[in-house]
């Protein structure tokens, strides 16, 4: 009959939402709520530049015209501002740099939440915001600040050696077979911390819910005399004994590119 039907549907579909129920409560048993059970993927980690205007990675702006280049600054105001180091000493713990910040968990009892180090915004000096509020961009010798993405559990550097970034003209191609770089047009550049240094003491990073006030180390570079009124291509990169060299085709592993026109 009807009723017999409408009966045998209603117990099977109950059957099958109890199966996956099931199947998803066993399942997220198997995962750890402080970081991910998997983790292969990723060996190289990516990087990224600030200020960033767009999508596209350019900073053009025109020395003369406020406008052009104050939303920069404002940029960095914003993003520097969870750095200050007021916020630095209430959030966070200063660490014995040069060595890694080992926080491990006793067995199933987890050591959390873990505790972060400072990175205090005056560490970035002259591309701080401090004596200079418009971070070199109203004279024509900018600064950028370059970080490096998170990756839970990551060691940088082996052997005491911290990683450290360096930028340089980029090649690019203009033609078939005809390829061209701006090392004529970069100028000197300036590092701040000095070397453009990641320090040991901000690793390993245990995730977000684990080290909630988590403060990202940061590089800042300043160019001091480029070349104005021209495009000029950069790439920054990290430079490790304990992170692989990202591949050409990804080109955020490891390396930040952008283009610099200062009018």
């Amino acid at each position: 009959s009807a009723g017999l039907i409408f009966l045998f549907y209603v117990a099977f579909y109950t059957f099958l939402a109890g199966l996956f129920v099931l199947t998803m409560y066993v399942m997220l048993q198997t995962l750890d709520d402080h970081k991910p059970t998997r983790q292969d993927r990723l060996t190289t980690p990516g990087m990224v530049i600030r200020p960033k205007a767009d999508e596209t990675f350019e900073i053009v702006y025109t020395i003369q015209k406020t406008e052009s280049w104050d939303m920069y600054a404002q940029a960095l105001d914003k993003f520097l501002g969870p750095y200050n180091n007021s916020l630095q000493v209430l959030k966070n713990d200063e660490c014995t740099p040069d060595q890694y910040f080992l926080q491990e968990d006793s067995g199933d009892v987890k050591n959390n939440p873990k505790r972060s180090c400072q990175f205090n915004r005056t560490l970035l000096e002259e591309c701080s915001g401090i004596d200079d509020r418009y971070y070199g961009y109203q004279e024509g010798k900018p600064c950028i600040i370059i970080k490096m993405n998170r990756v839970i559990g990551m060691f940088p550097g082996k052997d005491g050696q911290a990683p450290f970034v360096t930028c340089a003209a980029k090649r690019y191609k203009v033609g078939k077979d005809e390829w061209r770089e701006d090392s004529d047009k970069i100028g000197e550049l300036q590092y701040f911390p000095p070397n453009g240094t990641f320090n040991l003491m901000y690793y390993p990073y245990y995730g977000k819910k684990a080290q909630v006030n988590y403060s990202q180390p940061l590089v800042a570079v300043k160019f001091l005399n480029i070349t104005t009124n021209e495009d000029v291509n950069i790439e920054c990169k990290i430079n490790s004994n304990n992170i692989p060299t990202g591949h050409e085709r990804d080109k955020f592993a490891g390396r930040v590119s952008f283009k610099l026109r200062i009018n």
